[in-house]
């Protein structure tokens, strides 16, 4: 498992603004309407062919969870989606201020793919369809926010919807990782994937729009196996993160498809409206979310993202449609994400243990903090935002100082501000999001440094004293709406089952 994990999730770890990255059935009819929004143009009426479920002898490639979803009551299934997509062009500056007009320019044919995970039994499902754009920074297509939190995903009873939006997933080429091979989907299974056909990254953002559009169209083949969304929520985390920046602040207000956007570990700037082969559109190096945005959007950062990927001079203020969370203790990628995030069924503790690995051949142990069980928690607030108007609480920002800017430490090294968690509260070690020296690879991972058995029987004399710690600072963050209750549960008995203080 961790093998196909390192192997695969390398996906996960790279990110860039840079736009040259790259990723039979019957006709379904043309998609219905998914509806406009107050500022928003109507929803175009978009002609499609699904097609799918797709069988051969093997199944869908995908970077994301390793074992059987009907384990945990789910199931998998992969669709071809063919049609036309438009590039589009600005009219006037692509301002930092987000507030960017834009219009249709050529078409190309395109076909793609995308994967449905949802609950085998209809009962479970919540009204709330996820939608991932792909990320394809190792030159593969990776589901990041379904393996990070895939566990609230299965146990809300989402639908998650993985979409191979961009040219290197699908006809492979050169990711952003020197070194690393590009393994598209035509590539990878040339039997399953021969007949998909990408035109280049300037139509992914109609791509991506019309496969939402899919999802809530009525047809002879019905992606979702008889269910109703409710509501449809865009997602993409790295590279895909600059994706959801370039697309909320272009393309939305002209479809109107997408009910709420999760940006997930931005860096600074976003992606380029248009590129080769069309002309070049390049957006600012710096800019933020569209404030004038008619529905929400959910912003989550680790502290890699900030000050090594460049986000910090992004950052902006709450309002009734923007909500930032800046996560203490946390890298971009991390344990979770390559060692044992991708077995992990929710109902095992000894995930919330701090784990000192140096996998990956980095020089100092990799991240092991919270970020998986923070994002769980924004999602649900995300949903509960779409679906009810609770607006999610807030949080204060990561502490920042100087030039350049250095995170302010407390006296264990770990950062203050920012969303708390047991992690860095209750800590038994250091965890930072920055501290790794060589390779671009190893840097996103971030640091841990456990502290030594002195330090640890002068913080927590005796056992009860930490597992006393460890529930104080679950129960607040569950309180605050940072951590889900089951995860608290899952924490607290991590603590308790520990040897710290014995």
């Amino acid at each position: 498992m961790r093998t196909y994990l390192v192997a695969l999730l390398l996906s996960l770890t790279a990110c860039s603004s840079d736009g040259n990255n790259a990723q039979g059935g019957p006709d379904s009819g043309p998609a219905s309407d998914a509806g406009a929004r107050a500022d928003a143009d109507a929803s175009p009426t978009v002609d499609i062919t699904l097609e799918g479920p797709i069988t051969t002898a093997n199944g869908p490639f995908i970077a994301a969870t390793g074992f059987d979803l009907g384990e945990v009551g789910y199931e998998q299934h992969e669709f071809f989606i063919s049609g036309t997509a438009s590039a589009y062009s600005n009219v006037g500056e692509l301002g930092t201020d987000g507030k960017w007009t834009v219009e249709t320019a050529n078409e190309a044919a395109y076909k793609t793919r995308f994967v449905v995970h949802r609950p085998a039994d209809a009962s479970r499902f919540n009204g709330t369809v996820i939608v991932e754009w792909l990320n394809v920074s190792g030159g593969l297509d990776a589901g990041p926010d379904w393996l990070m939190a895939h566990v609230e995903l299965i146990r809300g009873g989402y639908v998650w919807v993985g979409v191979s939006a961009q040219l290197v997933g699908v006809e492979g080429g050169e990711g952003i990782i020197p070194g690393l091979p590009a393994t598209g989907l035509k590539t990878a299974d040339p039997e399953r994937y021969g007949s998909l056909s990408h035109p280049g990254d300037s139509f992914s953002y109609d791509m991506y729009s019309q496969v939402g559009a899919a999802l809530r169209q009525s047809g002879d083949i019905d992606p979702l196996g008889g269910l109703t969304p409710e509501r449809i929520i865009a997602a993409g985390e790295s590279q895909s993160a600059f994706r959801m920046v370039s697309y909320i602040n272009a393309v939305h207000r002209i479809t109107g498809i997408y009910d709420g956007f999760l940006v997930h570990s931005r860096g600074g700037g976003a992606t380029p409206l248009s590129q080769e082969p069309e002309p070049d559109i390049n957006a600012p190096g710096s800019v933020i979310v569209r404030e004038d945005v008619d529905v929400p959007v959910f912003l989550f950062q680790a502290e890699t993202d900030l000050l090594l990927l460049n986000s910090l001079a992004d950052r902006q203020p709450d309002t009734d449609r923007i909500r930032t969370w800046e996560v203490a203790g946390t890298a971009h990628a991390d344990t979770y994400t390559v060692v044992n995030g991708g077995t992990d069924k929710g109902d095992d503790p000894s995930i919330a243990n701090v784990v000192e690995d140096l996998g990956l051949g980095c020089d100092k142990p990799i991240n092991s903090g919270p970020h998986h069980f923070v994002l769980k928690a924004a999602i649900h607030a995300l949903n509960e935002w779409v679906a009810r108007g609770t607006l999610p609480p807030t949080a204060p920002l990561l502490d920042v100082q100087g030039t350049p800017p250095a995170f302010v430490l407390d006296q264990h090294g770990n950062v203050t501000g920012g969303v708390r968690s047991p992690h860095v509260d209750a800590p038994v070690a250091t965890h930072s999001g920055l501290g790794q020296e060589g390779n671009l690879l190893c840097s996103l991972f971030g640091t841990t440094i456990p502290f030594d058995a002195t330090k640890l029987s002068m913080l927590y004399p005796t056992h009860q004293a930490y597992v006393d710690a460890v529930t104080a600072s679950a129960d607040t963050a569950v309180a605050g709406g940072f951590l889900r209750p089951a995860d608290s549960d899952l924490i607290k008995a991590a603590a308790q089952a520990s040897s710290i203080g014995n």
